[in-house]
């Protein structure tokens, strides 16, 4: 089971970032939009969402938000590695960190290692996610076999590239098996209309959020999709930046 949103591990010495400003402005970059990054342990089988707080450069510090519950916590302080993967400005930053330790962030509690001496930062445009907005949720409909028959279960989209979604799938019903192959199925993506894909299972992840409830995340990848669809997919895509780009620049 990968942890996603994968970024992905090939070919990535090319991408190595080992200037230290370099690392330290990526790091302060993702605090200061607020990114959530995934933290992820055990080889991604377990993951937490966290954010920066902090990056103290004169005591090579970077600060995150403490996991939900002291358990989880103990959890990453003991876990051997510690790996955190997030996206700014359609870039993926990867790296990776040992000696995590509890601390202390304006009075609430928080999480500290060293800064990483190296990461990885990976733009792949055609792979490109882009969050899609849970106030009015998209549903994407699975045919999937309950009890002898087939019936829809429909899941809430959480984001959207080119070569695939991701969903969450809170009640733990839809069969993750990596290689799962569900054919038509539909994607109503507003302004743009309704679209019948096969979506083949690439991974999940067991989510813990910021608000301690669990949720599991299941990552697809889009299977044999035509030129028209793809075009479709491509233009709510592109709609969506630019809602978000009116939003940070204040254009209404």
């Amino acid at each position: 089971m990968q942890a996603t949103p994968t970024l992905g591990t090939e070919n990535q010495s090319p991408f190595q970032v080992d200037s230290r400003r370099e690392i330290i402005s990526l790091l302060r970059g993702l605090k200061d939009h607020n990114q959530l990054i995934s933290m992820l342990i055990h080889e991604g089988s377990e993951v937490f969402i966290t954010s920066i707080l902090e990056v103290d450069e004169v005591n090579n510090l970077v600060i995150v938000d403490s996991a939900p519950g002291s358990q989880a916590n103990q959890k990453i302080i003991d876990a051997q590695r510690v790996s955190f993967e997030g996206l700014l400005d359609k870039i993926g930053i990867q790296f990776s960190t040992t000696g995590i330790e509890r601390t202390d962030f304006e009075n609430r509690p928080a999480l500290r290692f060293h800064i990483p001496p190296s990461l990885i930062r990976l733009q792949r445009r055609e792979y490109y996610r882009i969050n899609t907005p849970l106030s009015i949720p998209i549903k994407v409909s699975f045919p999937v076999d309950i009890d002898a028959g087939t019936e829809t279960l429909k899941l809430t989209l959480v984001d959207i590239s080119c070569g695939g979604i991701a969903v969450l799938d809170e009640k733990k019903i839809l069969d993750c098996s990596v290689g799962k192959t569900y054919d038509h199925c539909k994607v109503d993506l507003p302004t743009i209309g309704l679209v019948d894909v096969s979506l083949q299972i690439r991974n999940f992840q067991e989510l813990v959020l910021l608000n301690g409830k669990a949720n599991r995340r299941v990552g697809c990848q889009f299977i044999n999709l035509s030129n028209s669809v793809l075009a479709s997919i491509q233009r709510y895509i592109m709609k969506l930046e630019r809602e978000r780009n009116s939003k940070m620049t204040g254009i209404r």
